[in-house]
């Protein structure tokens, strides 16, 4: 049980960290959407949403073990952008992105911690455990918002490079996120252990 509320805790964290990047990003663009709507913060309860983020993650979590679940989307008005060609894009990415740099932050410090100069009898092996935890959720978050299905990040940025083409996923609609969530079950999880093992030099095992 204290497994699956850390597990929680830290995916509601890292989604908070994500929904504030696009806020910040939008916003040193030119658009104030989302400060005006209180989005541009880290206090969690701004960015979390009741059915996505308390009760489906937590009633599928405590009884099959799988996390499904969202946080509210940030607005954003793509018309006060200052860059016009490319900001949808750049706002779309800042989420993944600050999910990746936390990964790859944490994860160096996995990485190199046999060589950091303090007592490492100070930190358990647990703790590094739960630390490898942190980074793995962040790489698949990652990773599961730039697949280009909408409505997750990656169609803002398929639209932006590949805007023909990003017209006949725009379609999918609600089946969007079934392909997508069949994807993440069935193929992004190799990709996130390798990156996991890039930045680490490990294997994800927890």
């Amino acid at each position: 049980m204290e497994l699956r509320l850390f597990l929680y805790v830290i995916i509601v964290l890292s989604a908070v960290f994500h929904e504030y990047a696009h806020a910040l990003t939008a916003y040193r663009l030119g658009d104030t959407t989302a400060k005006d709507q209180g989005r541009l913060t880290l206090n969690p309860l701004a960015h979390m949403d009741l059915f996505g983020t308390v009760i489906i993650p937590l009633v599928l979590l405590f009884t099959s073990g799988i996390f499904i679940g969202w946080a509210k989307p940030v607005p954003y008005n793509p018309y006060n952008l200052r860059d016009q060609k490319y900001g949808s894009l750049k706002v779309g990415a800042a989420g993944p992105l600050a999910n990746l740099v936390i990964a790859l932050a944490l994860g160096l410090v996995v990485r190199f911690f046999p060589f950091i100069p303090f007592d490492s009898s100070l930190i358990s092996p647990l703790f590094l455990g739960f630390l490898g935890l942190i980074v793995y959720i962040n790489i698949f978050l990652a990773l599961f918002n730039l697949i280009p299905f909408p409505p997750l990040d990656g169609s803002k940025i398929f639209a932006d490079l590949f805007p023909r083409q990003s017209q006949y996923l725009s379609r999918l609609g609600f089946f969007g996120i079934f392909f997508a969530l069949l994807f993440a079950f069935w193929v992004l999880p190799p990709i996130a252990n390798l990156i996991f093992w890039v930045i680490t030099g490990k294997g994800f095992v927890f």
